[in-house]
């Protein structure tokens, strides 16, 4: 093989690499960008992407890889890309100390939910994108705690947090970035806090027990005391129902015997004659009848003691016998 073979040979293959080199596979939901002569030239997307080989130069980015020891804690390590991942992404905080209103150490931990939506604001507007979304969203957090105090720290994680979400959204868009969600992940109080928190707890339940058992009695009672009062209104009630119907059923009773003894007096008086004849004078004379047998027959004696009315009983007698003998 003579030298210019070979040289052809070398200058084919260097062309071949050369031009194997300016092909950039870009995977899906990662960019790259592209700088010429130290110039942003463009972004290269998803798939199958030309350069110019050696001309064109891929920018890398610093970002964070989040890894956790045996453990559990976080180890946050920085390191240089090539590509940018416009997934979202968590950023997990290590734990920090925060001061509350009332002067309370608090230890939070806290996770951030942001998404690169900007690659060239991303890159150009900030030096080191994960370090600047730690510091504000710390300082962020620190400021916002501190305007609180502890129970409404405790007591006021989704307020918190919709809070520092708006705040760290409006200002890391000038970065090319939008913030999801803030979640704390964490509230941490210091030990003395804690077993104070604990004991007003108990107190706090031992306090509802007594006023639950309290009102439980007081309902009782007062369901008892309804209880009677009903008890005896209903009594009094069906008392009352029953004097009207047996004053009801009395009254009838009494209209019907004076019917009954109105129709008496009237047949009576026309089968004794019509209006020569006193059908009063009869029926009183047949009651004292009646009255004499009921006395002998509840005595059972013979001898029969008549009272000093005894003459009106001989002169309804004597009425009778007048009028059979009519």
């Amino acid at each position: 093989m003579s030298f210019i073979a070979f040289f052809l040979i070398t200058l084919a293959a260097l062309f071949i690499i050369i031009l194997a080199s300016g092909i950039r596979i870009v995977q899906q939901s990662t960019v790259k960008i592209i700088e010429r002569f130290g110039k942003y030239h463009r972004t290269l997307q998803t798939g199958i992407n030309v350069i110019v080989p050696i001309i064109d130069k891929i920018r890398t980015v610093n970002t964070r890889i989040t890894r956790y020891d045996y453990q559990g804690r976080t180890i946050v390590t920085s390191v240089m890309m090539s590509h940018i991942d416009l997934r979202e992404r968590v950023f997990d905080f290590p734990k920090q100390n925060v001061i509350t209103k009332d002067n309370v150490t608090l230890e939070i931990d806290a996770l951030l939910y942001y998404q690169i939506t900007d690659p060239f604001k991303s890159v150009y507007e900030v030096e080191n994108l994960p370090m600047a979304i730690e510091k504000l969203t710390q300082t962020t957090l620190r400021n916002n705690i501190g305007m609180l105090e502890l129970d409404q720290t405790l007591s006021s994680r989704d307020t918190i947090n919709s809070k520092l979400r708006l705040i760290l959204d409006e200002a890391t868009d000038k970065w090319g970035v939008k913030v999801n969600r803030v979640e704390l992940k964490d509230i941490t109080p210091p030990k003395e806090i804690r077993e104070a928190m604990e004991k007003q707890m108990r107190a706090e339940r031992e306090r509802r027990q007594v006023i639950l058992l309290a009102e439980g009695e007081k309902t009782s009672k007062i369901l008892q005391a309804e209880g009677e009062r009903e008890k005896l209104i209903a009594e009094a009630e069906g008392e009352k129902q029953s004097a009207i119907l047996r004053a009801t059923g009395e009254a009838e009773a009494k209209i019907k015997i004076a019917e009954a003894e109105a129709k008496a007096i009237n047949l009576i008086k026309e089968s004794l004659g019509g209006d020569k004849i006193d059908p009063a004078q009869y029926l009183i004379a047949i009651k004292y009848v009646q009255a004499l047998r009921d006395i002998a027959g509840q005595n059972g004696e013979k001898t029969i003691f008549l009272p000093y009315e005894s003459s009106a009983l001989m002169s309804s007698i004597g009425a009778l016998k007048e009028i059979f003998n009519k």
